[in-house]
């Protein structure tokens, strides 16, 4: 993994010449962000070596270099998941690189089902923490010491001065913005009636299929986080029946303009 990571980071390093500071991951229906970056280079993941290349609907497959005011950044159009047959490692291995290219600080995104019943289809939701439901922990093995410990602490998996300083920018711009709990489960299905409940007697405020493995790689290589989601069905016997990967889409686009100048402000201002 140390030789692959290093050896992804070396093309593209001479490939673009650039060091960011920030990297973004975009979810499901949130990958028009790029569109608020000032792009200096765009990379396929085709192109880039030991990358995985994403297969999923509303997932592009690039990453996206340049700036956001005066911050360098990287985007990933698009994220690899594990109910794509892809292992952990293969799952987080951009985060590793992203760490290697000079990322200090990374911004996630999600589509998720909420359970909490203060939210309803287009809340954002600033992640606040998450449960860990994953079959398989991408930690998992041997522990490479360069990369970070082999115990991680976890006690602040989300940075709570990111999102102090996203609760400033929402209410500055009048964005209405929940906290909550993201729990992750493996997918690809969509939950049943039984599972929300659980998700629910859990703790969570909302359930996806993304994001944990990343912010726990993340967190072990010392990068700081900000995590959003949004809801995009709400996992409650009214609507259940009707909840497909195309609604998500839908709902995430009505929501993502909000998403993408709490991003932007975020990185400008942080």
């Amino acid at each position: 993994m140390w030789e692959q990571v290093q050896e992804t980071v070396s093309y593209i390093q001479s490939v673009t010449n650039f060091t960011p500071e920030y990297g973004v991951i975009l979810g499901s229906g949130l990958g028009s962000f790029t569109d608020d970056i000032q792009i200096e280079f765009t990379l396929p993941y085709s192109s880039i070596p030991n990358f995985p290349v994403s297969t999923v609907q509303g997932h592009k497959g690039a990453l996206v270099f340049g700036t956001v005011g005066s911050k360098k950044v990287v985007a990933m159009q698009g994220r690899f998941h594990y109910y794509e047959g892809y292992s952990m490692k293969e799952v987080t291995f951009p985060v590793r690189v992203m760490k290697y290219l000079g990322v200090d600080k990374l911004i996630v995104s999600n589509a998720s089902g909420g359970v909490n019943d203060a939210y309803e289809v287009g809340s954002i939701v600033l992640i606040k923490d998450h449960i860990n439901m994953f079959p398989e922990h991408p930690l998992n093995g041997k522990n490479e010491d360069r990369f970070g410990p082999r115990f991680l602490n976890m006690s602040e998996p989300y940075s709570l001065k990111m999102i102090k300083k996203a609760k400033e920018i929402a209410k500055s711009k009048d964005i209405v913005v929940h906290d909550g709990v993201y729990l992750g489960l493996q997918g690809p299905t969509f939950e049943t009636i039984s599972e929300y409940r659980m998700v629910k007697i859990l703790g969570a405020d909302c359930v996806g299929m993304s994001t944990v493995p990343e912010v726990i790689v993340a967190r072990h290589m010392d990068i700081e986080i900000f995590g959003m989601s949004v809801i995009t069905d709400m996992g409650n016997e009214e609507n259940i029946e009707t909840v497909s990967h195309d609604e998500v889409l839908e709902a995430a686009k009505k929501a993502e303009p909000y998403v993408r100048i709490l991003i932007k402000e975020l990185i400008k201002n942080y």
